[in-house]
């Protein structure tokens, strides 16, 4: 919030007739303005459709609440004053208001007054546009939610572990202030407190607020790194980047990392991969639906997208998961007039990945590069490009060891290598599927599941990489040199030996 308000501050000397700020929450901003005024908080007068201007010293000023009387109080007062309106928009496409505005803008130039719009969502005419200046107010900051925190446990005389106070401060991040003194004051009455249950409460709280946004949702780390056989590559790629926001990273020099694009077969570990990593990393994971976003229409879309940003960077340190990108962004490249919004989100985003400098990890994964924009796949939006290819034979054995051992079974009690053998083509997930029908055979059966029950699943089952095979095919060809391997293999050692026999025989 402080770089916000030296923001505003400066805007107010710049003598900016009109800002915008967006935000929900109209308490904080009163304070942050008031802030602007120093010891002369007369200085600030505050308007609503409901009871008209309200003075710094809280008296009423009469014949106020029409917005074009608003307007007038504005033209008339003295100089050097601050203006609020909250919730002026629905007015804004009025004729005479946007005039009334229009005609105001070289008087508030003259006389240093400035007026402040807020709501939630900026609307402005075009014809005022060039005049506007919106500024996104920021979700409480880390340091906010500890002086929140700190002055609530202070007046409740308890005491919380330095640790736990950080993680309490960590999931809190991402709401707005009033949502964090709620969920704060139900855990009191609850009697959880701040304790390791009332931190599990606190996190189900925050996900049930975010669940009402229909772009955003908060997804639980059940999954492990340890849970995904093979990608040996990948792995060891995020295994060296775990320490990397970290303030000591940043005194080597070095960046955080930006984001992954997982590009795969389907079901072969992408979705299980974000999930891991921000385990892995210990950081909140965001799944962020842009399919449905795009979709929505074209009303407020860009807004919505917006919003996304602030919350997820709100919340940073933090992963921002896009899962199946190519259904959202597909075909923008060449879009019509008709995705006119679509376009400009598209553009928005691609900006916000390449820009961004608070640490939110974007994973994008995606199972068909056909229709994705090549300037998506630019160098600069994320780190690198991972190709999730079919499981080999080893990591088939591997990816089934798991899935046993997870369900109460010794992996050493079956011949995974015969079973492995036997479902090529097959990606990790159908391996999961098919330990689970091998086990619901044994169980209807009255016995332990077995070798020859996994053998026997593997016979009656068609992978889905047979179904579409030619999909498969040209997926991997154009990943083949495009992109890098999650597993080991050798596919670039030829890939180099073909292009150094190329070499030699130009030198020749």
């Amino acid at each position: 919030m402080e770089s916000t308000l030296e923001e505003l501050r400066l805007l107010v000397q710049a003598r900016y007739p009109f800002i915008y700020l967006v935000s929900f929450e109209e308490e904080r901003v009163v304070r942050a303005l008031r802030w602007l005024t120093g010891a002369q908080e007369d200085r600030l007068a505050i308007w609503t459709a409901t009871s008209g201007f309200r003075t710094g010293d809280g008296d009423l000023v009469a014949d106020s609440a029409d917005p074009m009387a608003a307007l007038e109080f504005i033209d008339v007062h003295e100089p050097r004053q601050l203006f609020l309106l909250k919730d002026f928009h629905p007015f804004m496409d009025r004729s005479q208001v946007t005039r009334k505005l229009r005609d105001l803008v070289p008087i508030l130039e003259r006389d240093q007054k400035t007026v402040f719009f807020l709501s939630p969502h900026p609307v402005v005419p075009t014809e005022l546009e060039k005049d506007f200046v919106a500024v996104e107010v920021p979700l409480p900051s880390p340091p906010e939610v500890s002086k929140l925190l700190g002055s609530l446990v202070k007046s409740q005389g308890l005491e919380v572990e330095p640790d736990l106070y950080e993680r309490v401060v960590k999931a809190s991040l991402g709401l707005t202030e009033k949502e964090i003194k709620k969920v704060y004051t139900k855990l009191l009455i609850s009697g959880k407190r701040f304790t390791e249950e009332g931190l599990e409460a606190l996190i189900e709280e925050k996900r049930r607020i975010l669940h009402r946004s229909r772009f955003l949702e908060y997804v639980d780390l059940a999954d492990q790194i340890s849970d995904i056989g093979g990608l040996g590559q990948l792995k060891q790629w995020l295994i060296e980047r775990g320490v990397s926001f970290s303030e000591r990273a940043r005194q080597f020099g070095l960046p955080p990392p930006k984001g992954l694009f997982l590009l795969g077969v389907q079901g072969c570990g992408k979705s299980l991969t974000a999930k891991a990593v921000a385990r892995l990393w210990k950081l909140p994971l965001l799944r962020l639906d842009l399919a449905s976003m795009f979709s929505s229409g074209s009303g407020g879309v860009e807004q919505n997208l917006r919003e996304t940003i602030l919350v997820a960077e709100s919340m940073a340190p933090a992963v921002l998961w896009i899962d199946e990108i190519e259904k959202a962004v597909g075909g923008v490249a060449g879009a019509t007039a008709e995705r006119g919004p679509a376009t400009r989100v598209f553009g928005a985003l691609l900006t916000w990945l390449q820009e961004k400098t608070k640490p939110v990890f974007v994973i994008a994964t995606a199972n068909d590069v056909a229709n994705l924009p090549p300037e998506l796949l630019r160098k600069g939006r994320f780190d690198e490009i991972f190709f999730i290819d079919l499981p080999t034979v080893h990591e088939r054995a591997e990816i089934l060891a798991i899935h046993l051992r997870k369900r109460g079974r010794e992996p050493e009690d079956f011949q995974l290598y015969s079973v492995a053998e036997l479902t090529e083509k097959y990606s990790g997930a159908e391996l999961e599927q098919l330990v689970i029908a091998a086990m619901f055979y044994a169980f209807s059966h009255e016995r332990q599941v077995t070798t020859q029950d996994l053998l026997r699943q593997a016979r009656e089952t068609v992978p889905l990489a047979v179904t579409m095979d030619e999909q498969v095919k040209a997926l991997k060809e154009w990943s083949r040199y495009r992109t890098r391997p999650a597993a080991y293999d050798t596919r670039r050692m030829d890939f180099f030996e073909e292009w150094e026999e190329v070499a030699d025989d130009e030198a020749v």
